[in-house]
């Protein structure tokens, strides 16, 4: 086998979006060379990594088998390119981050402590707020880089994304649910169950786009910001939620038991990435956090 870092870089970028364009548009090249990077590793590899159909791409078994092995061999060169920079000189100076409230407790408290422990004698600021308010901070110079859910970023051409997890959605269930002990669970089975919505970071959008074709559709029966306070409302039979496995703990404050369980149909994948401006220039600082954060899935 002879494939490339960036053969594999556009087999995970194409795995992830869905399609050439929104793997071209992730990675800043051009569609025709994405589809000829593909085309060249399935060559190479004997095997069709792709199903094509008129909505985009979809990954085969196969597929799936070697995009484990891609962010693997991804994660790896991420990390030693790390360790050759720690041997050398300390960095110093700022450097300057934003996060989305739900991207706060999950993902940027890990990515900052991996960070400082590696650059002890950068000062770090973060600031917490809405994605649209984090790109107008990152196309005005304010921010180095944001980390955010990345499916609605309204400036994407002004921006550059680098996706570090990947999340499905999933049902959230109370211990004991009637839905809990069937074998498979559709999204129709959901239209007589009282629905909790979480109403932040793109949330509670996705959660109506995926209902919006049913009838009759769920009641929302409590809209609330707080994930905790969604694990404490499900766990006591309020209702059920369908959010990203991200998110999933099974157990509420008051030490209630939450399931969760796969749903058949297309639901969406929730893409958390490291944003930050087209053609800036970045400090030494933020390209090191930006490599680090590649090695997210593979830790």
């Amino acid at each position: 086998m002879s494939f490339t870092l960036r053969q594999l870089r556009t087999f995970v970028a194409v795995a992830e979006n869905g399609s050439v364009s929104g793997a071209a548009q992730r990675l800043s090249i051009s569609q025709s060379a994405v589809s000829e990077s593909v085309r060249e590793l399935e060559a190479d590899l004997g095997v069709r990594l792709f199903d094509r159909h008129a909505r985009g791409l979809s990954v085969t078994q196969r597929g799936h088998l070697f995009l484990r092995h891609a962010r693997t061999i991804l994660a790896q060169v991420s990390a030693s390119r790390r360790a050759l920079m720690a041997e050398r000189e300390a960095l110093t100076g700022e450097l300057h981050l934003g996060v989305t409230s739900l991207m706060a407790g999950y993902v940027m408290s890990d990515l900052l402590a991996r960070f400082r422990r590696a650059n002890p004698e950068v000062t770090v600021t973060a600031i917490e707020d809405s994605g649209d308010y984090l790109e107008h901070l990152l196309i005005g110079g304010e921010l180095d880089a944001a980390v955010m859910v990345t499916g609605s970023l309204r400036h994407r051409a002004a921006l550059m994304v680098e996706i570090i997890e990947v999340s499905p959605f999933r049902l959230w269930l109370p211990a004991g649910h009637r839905l809990s002990g069937q074998d498979a669970i559709q999204l129709g089975d959901l239209a007589p169950e009282p629905l909790i919505a979480l109403m932040v970071d793109e949330m509670e959008e996705e959660t109506g786009r995926m209902l919006s074709a049913l009838s009759p559709r769920p009641r929302v029966a409590f809209r609330t910001r707080s994930v905790e306070a969604v694990r404490s409302l499900v766990a006591t039979g309020a209702g059920v939620a369908l959010l990203p496995d991200l998110i999933y703990r099974p157990w509420s404050l008051e030490g209630d038991r939450i399931e969760s369980r796969d749903v058949g149909g297309a639901l969406p994948v929730v893409q958390v990435g490291i944003v930050w401006r087209r053609g800036a220039p970045l400090s030494a600082a933020a390209h090191d956090f930006i490599a680090l954060s590649q090695g997210q899935r593979g830790r």
